[in-house]
């Protein structure tokens, strides 16, 4: 086992930091921006396989499956994060969720010897009802975790689409997903901490992918999160001002106009843009397929 992670990328010692004791706040933190850099070649050398994972996750979504990211630790947990913001952002149910190894309690605290189950991941993805439609994505750092390669066996074996998110080239992941995405960040400036460039790495492709999935879904108009979900006095703020700034209103009629369609955004602006009812603008939506460029016409 130590064989087979000393030769991993996100294992090995960077010979940059060797003196990382004895630098001071200024020195670690240039060579940390420096070694960042690396994240953001890593990614750009992976945007094919991005762009493919993200017409599965959005065939998945359209097909009525749901995109399920699950890992271990630091990997896990941006899974969850991402899966969480998705929610309110983009209206969502359940289209995208996230699973991390433990449990909640995991989001705050080390759970031992979880990533090397293979089997709680199989009851975690079962207590779900993990199905065929649904699109099963590994996230870890090293693309040979138990836990998420468990997972993306069990996603083959159900006959879903498989996603494989690591920071370690030609993963053990890439054999089993039909979509591979290894960014190559190369080796952390503190030996093994992959909450570092590889954390970095996997929260910026987590964020293309659901991003642009909800942009090819019609949940984004113009550069507008239309489907955004007012929770709180600032999504209520924002929620006015996409209105205004996709139709060119003025407040008043914003503020009438969501008050009128339960605060969602969409709506009022097709409302607005084609001065038609709440019920015509239902129509309007659902036979565009949410998309509002083809409601408006």
């Amino acid at each position: 086992m130590s064989e087979k992670l000393n030769a991993l990328k996100t294992e090995g010692r960077n010979p940059k930091s060797l003196n990382l004791d004895q630098m001071s706040p200024l020195e670690i933190v240039t060579l940390m921006n420096d070694e960042d850099k690396h994240v953001l070649e890593g990614i750009k050398a992976q945007l094919p396989n991005i762009a493919l994972g993200i017409e599965l996750m959005t065939q998945t979504i359209q097909n009525g499956g749901r995109c399920l990211y699950f890992g271990a630790g630091t990997s896990g947990r941006l899974g969850v994060l991402d899966a969480s913001e998705c929610l309110p952002t983009f209206g969502l149910k359940d289209e995208i969720q996230g699973i991390v190894a433990g449990g909640d309690v995991a989001l705050r605290n080390a759970v031992e010897g979880i990533e090397d189950s293979e089997s709680a991941i199989v009851e975690d993805l079962k207590k779900l009802n993990a199905s065929p439609k649904d699109c099963f994505i590994a996230i870890a750092a090293s693309g040979r975790t138990p836990y998420a390669l468990a997972g993306l066996r069990y996603g083959k074996e159900l006959g879903g689409k498989t996603i494989g998110i690591s920071a370690n080239p030609h993963s053990k992941m890439s054999e089993i997903a039909d979509v591979s995405i290894d960014v190559g960040v190369g080796q952390e400036i503190l030996t093994g901490s992959t909450r570092l460039k590889s954390g970095t790495a996997q929260k910026m492709v987590l964020n293309m992918l659901s991003t642009a999935t909800m942009v090819r879904l019609g949940k984004v108009y113009s550069n507008l999160m239309v489907d955004v979900i007012p929770v709180n006095i600032k999504l209520y703020d924002r929620a006015k001002r996409i209105v205004m700034s996709a139709t060119d209103c003025l407040e008043d009629v914003a503020e009438k106009t969501l008050k009128e369609c339960d605060q969602k955004p969409k709506l009022a602006i097709v409302m607005i843009k084609t001065g038609c009812t709440k019920e015509d603008a239902l129509k309007r939506l659902e036979k565009a397929n949410g998309f509002i460029r083809k409601a408006i016409l």
